[in-house]
């Protein structure tokens, strides 16, 4: 086993796990609140959070600065929809200086887009250089259908103030059975088109819902052949810091990335754990582990609970996931919500 312990090239702490694998990517939902009810990630229903149980936004910010003193070099915040939390431009803010001292390489979120207009020129100006953005349409009536009531003009408005403002954009798209799988060819030659990558989810069978994970699964193993008989499509060596492969689409030029928890285990390289808006970290996305950091955070003014509890935490990581489509029983392969994990 190795040791969780180390110093890097320059002297600098890292996190390493039983396997080898050193952490340097943290997800951190800071709201399990969305202003969309897209059907793959939460029921309509959802019962939300007492406000009491979510760490402030200052527990978010000595919780998050905890990982890069142990290495992190890569931040994302998530949620829910992390730009629904209120004021949560000041935790960007306030994260920005580690970017400024260099012991953070990147700070970015995945979102929705809907409050993007609002946010997108003070999200550059913390230092925010690259965004996620979650769309799985063009269609208004299908995006009406999947988010149940959104408005994807006001969608599409933030990726152009985005781009506005300078921030690289790359959408995240759900291959939803007999919903979109139809519409991913004009989804990437749009994406392509603005000079934005795509990559393709497969539904994770994460949290219960209305309806059967089997009725929206298409495995992206079809998807792929699909458009390779249709475009030109070259594998790429290189990879985000995320379970994404990539391929180059040589009649579009752009890339698209392509992730695969149910047919291809991606697991071998991971380099992240996530953080839950009450202070829960999972160190693996497909496992039902759970370490409280909340109670270290909130028992001391210091960091010396928080950072042995992380070390034991990571000492635990799990090589990995065990996602699957339950056809027998049609449940969830992880009890949590997606929207609760942090994307």
């Amino acid at each position: 086993m190795n040791e969780l312990h180390g110093s890097s090239a320059n002297g600098a702490p890292v996190m390493t796990d039983p396997f080898g694998r050193t952490i340097t990517y943290l997800r951190v939902s800071v709201t399990d609140r969305c202003d969309l009810r897209c059907f793959y990630c939460m029921s309509e229903d959802m019962t939300f959070l007492p406000k009491a149980d979510l760490l402030t936004l200052e527990e978010l910010d000595r919780l998050c600065s905890a990982f890069i003193a142990k290495g992190v070099k890569k931040l994302r915040l998530t949620g829910g929809e992390p730009l629904v939390r209120r004021n949560v431009m000041s935790l960007f803010r306030s994260l920005s200086r580690h970017l400024e001292s260099g012991a953070l390489n990147e700070l970015t979120l995945t979102t929705n887009g809907s409050q993007l207009v609002n946010f997108a020129s003070q999200l550059y100006e913390c230092g925010v250089r690259r965004i996620n953005v979650s769309l799985d349409t063009l269609d208004a009536n299908k995006f009406r259908s999947i988010t149940r009531w959104g408005d994807i003009e006001k969608v599409l408005a933030g990726i152009e103030a985005a781009r506005a403002a300078g921030l690289k954009v790359k959408i995240n798209a759900v291959a939803l059975k007999d919903l979109n799988e139809d519409e991913i060819p004009s989804l990437m030659e749009w994406a392509h088109g603005k000079g934005m990558d795509l990559t393709l989810i497969e539904v994770m069978p994460m949290g219960d819902i209305v309806g059967g994970r089997i009725d929206q699964y298409v495995p992206l193993s079809m998807i792929r052949s699909r458009l390779a008989a249709q475009y030109t499509l070259t594998d790429l060596d290189e990879s985000s810091g995320g379970p994404a492969r990539y391929v180059r689409v040589s009649e579009t030029g752009g890339k698209l990335g392509l992730i695969t928890p149910m047919t291809h285990n991606f697991c071998e390289s991971c380099n992240r754990v996530r953080i839950t808006c009450t202070g829960t970290l999972h160190t693996c996305l497909g496992q039902e582990d759970a370490s409280d950091l909340r109670k270290p955070l909130r028992a001391s003014a210091d960091n010396e609970l928080l950072a042995a509890t992380i070390d034991r935490a990571i000492g635990l990581k799990p090589k990995g996931h065990d996602f699957i489509i339950d056809r027998r029983h049609n449940r969830p392969g992880v009890s949590r919500h997606m929207s609760v994990t942090g994307g």
